[in-house]
């Protein structure tokens, strides 16, 4: 199995193969998480070189526990932000 993670902005895009065989491109939400039946074989993936593209996993599980790392790291910028922002304002 692999898998191929995109994250652009509240959207998540996933590409897997199991066993040699595709299983087509998933989206959701980026506060979502896959299942093997969000996958369609006629859906197109986003371009492999782009800034969205965020690497390659051996499992579903791998790439649901780094969407939820990224959900994290993104509420501990935010809030940060917020913090120092009070403080300014203080």
């Amino acid at each position: 199995m692999a898998f191929a993670l995109w994250l652009d902005r509240d959207i998540a895009w996933a590409q897997g193969t199991h066993e040699y065989r595709p299983m087509g491109v998933a989206v959701i939400a980026a506060t979502d998480l896959f299942s093997p039946r969000d996958f369609m074989p006629a859906r197109k993936p986003p371009a492999r070189r782009g800034p969205a593209f965020q690497g390659l996993f051996a499992s579903l599980e791998e790439v649901n526990r780094s969407l939820a790392r990224s959900r994290s790291r993104e509420f501990q910028k935010k809030f940060k932000s917020n913090l120092n922002r009070q403080l300014a304002v203080t």
